[in-house]
């Protein structure tokens, strides 16, 4: 149902939102740009599983 390719981009979106959210923590100046990203990467996996869905 769910392949491997949309799962592996959303636990990579995952894992940079709470790089993200971390080093905002610690006010590195990159945190936004990893936090925008992982939101990047969420938004592809779930366009990419709604587009699957409706192929169906």
């Amino acid at each position: 149902m769910i392949t491997n390719k949309i799962v592996s981009i959303f636990t990579f979106g995952i894992f940079l939102i709470i790089v993200g959210v971390i080093a905002k923590v610690i006010n590195w100046p990159q945190a936004n740009l990893l936090f925008a990203i992982g939101l990047v990467f969420e938004l592809l996996a779930a366009l990419l599983f709604i587009w699957k869905k409706i192929k169906n």
